[in-house]
Parts: C-alpha cells; structure tokens; sequence
C-alpha cells in the first residue's frame, strides 16, 4: 500500500494561508470596531442635541455639520478653505522630510559638528513654537511663506534628532565591515545606514505629518486669511460654532487621510523587504 509523502512545503503553505486568514479576519474585527465606535459617538451625539442634554448651539451637533459643510460645498468656501490649508500642510511636510535627512546625514557625516549643534537642536526643539510664530510675522509679513515657515518650524528640530539618533544607533557591526573592505563613509551610509532606517523614516513622517499641520494651523491662526485656522479663529469670535467644528472635523479627516497613505507605504516596504 503506498503512502503518500508527507511534503513540507504543502503544510507550510497550509499554516500560511491559515495565517493570513485570521490576520485578515482580525484587521477586519479592528476595522468594525472603529466603524462601530465613531457611529455610536456621532449617534450619542446627535441626540443629546436633539434631546436637550446639551446646547446644540455651543456644542453643534451631527446635522448642524453637515449642513454647515454642504453649504460650504455649496457656496465654494469649502475646497477654497481646504485647499489653501492643504497645500500648506504638504509644503511643511515634504521640506521638514527633505530637510531633516540632509540635516540628520551632516550630522552623522561630520562628528565634530554634531557634537557642536546637538545642544541648540534640543534647545530649539524644546522651544514653545506659538512663541515663535509672533516673530515669524515681524520677520516674514502675513502670507503663505509664514505659515510654512510655522509649519516646518513645528516638526523640523525633533525630526533631526530622532534621524540623527536612528543613523548613530544603525548596525555598527555592518558599518565596520563596510570599513574593513574599504569602503568610504559614503559608502557605509547608503548601504548600511540608510536601507536599515528606512522604517524609522517612514515612522518619523507620521509624527511629522501631524507636527506640519499643527504648525500650519498655528500660522494661520495668526497670519492668515484664508484656511481652515482662519475659519477656526473667525468661528470663535462670532459663535458660528458649527463652521468652527466643521473646519476641525476637516482637520482630523485630512490627518487620517496622510496618515493611511503613510501607513500604505510602510506596508508596501514590508512586503517588499
């Protein structure tokens, strides 16, 4: 009687597509939870609204926002508002990326200048940055350029040094190879350093993200005309409460909407590597 071959590559696969099913199953679980959690919030809300528990004037309500954003959408404020506020987050964000690499890559490059500037990088990364944003007036006007300023200068210092930190700590042991066959300190960067703190980088632009829009929301506080800050600031002074819960609420949909697109990449670099 002939028996068939127990084949491990068959089991495996089995194990793996079992894997794969509860790792589905369980995202789906996660997915169902928030779905279910953000509807009973929304639901409690609009009743207490309705009901009396709370001011619908103070405190909105679930319709009151839709109302308000469709008539934003109605009457073109909306992509206006949003638009402007966008442009400036992803401006903030892609200079505090582009520069916190070079900057982290000089650091690391050149010892003697970061033991130099690390000091004044924790002392300005420790600095409240709405202090700064009266001065960015002063020193650049009203506009654009201020709140990207504000915005770069939010995320920028502590970007440094978490890149800075990640390049030091990036396996030495490779380093020291790279060395011994001799090879540059150009060339350990680019083939040690810099593949093995690509997950720190993806990581550190979801805090960045979120630090850019604080930034940017702080300048137009300040300095702006049009914005979502703007809107925020102008819907507090005249008690249009539900403008001003609107224009948050667009806030925390557009810090979602970057940070699944980042989270995207970083699975995409897993399944990659």
């Amino acid at each position: 009687m002939n028996r068939p071959l127990f084949r491990p590559t068959d089991a495996m696969s089995a194990n793996q597509r079992r894997f794969l099913r509860a790792h589905r199953r369980h995202h789906h679980a996660v997915a169902l939870a928030r779905l279910l959690l953000i509807t009973a919030f929304l639901g409690l809300w609009e009743i207490a609204a309705r009901r009396g528990w709370i001011d619908p004037f103070f405190f909105s309500s679930p319709g009151g926002i839709l109302s308000c954003l469709w008539q934003m959408i109605a009457d073109g404020s909306f992509f206006a508002h949003t638009g402007i506020t966008l442009a400036e987050i992803i401006a903030s964000f892609l200079l505090v990326t582009v520069f916190s690499l070079l900057a982290a890559f000089l650091l690391w490059y050149i010892p003697n200048l970061a033991e130099v500037l690390e000091p004044y990088l924790v002392v300005l990364n420790s600095l409240p940055k709405s202090a700064l944003a009266p001065l960015l007036i002063v020193w650049l006007g009203t506009g654009t350029d201020t709140i990207i300023v504000a915005g770069i200068s939010v995320a920028v210092f502590g970007s440094v040094i978490n890149l800075y930190t990640g390049f030091c700590q990036a396996d030495p042991e490779m380093s020291k190879l790279i060395y011994t066959l001799g090879g540059s300190r150009l060339d350990a960067f680019f083939k040690v350093i810099f593949p093995s703190c690509i997950p720190l980088i993806l990581s550190g632009m979801k805090v960045n993200v979120g630090l850019s829009l604080v930034g940017v929301i702080i300048g137009e506080f300040l300095a702006a005309r049009r914005g979502l800050g703007y809107l925020i600031i102008y819907g507090s002074q005249v008690f249009r409460l539900n403008t001003m819960i609107t224009a948050i609420i667009i806030l925390c949909a557009i810090a979602m909407i970057f940070y699944r697109l980042i989270q995207n990449l970083e699975h995409y670099y897993k399944k990659r590597c």
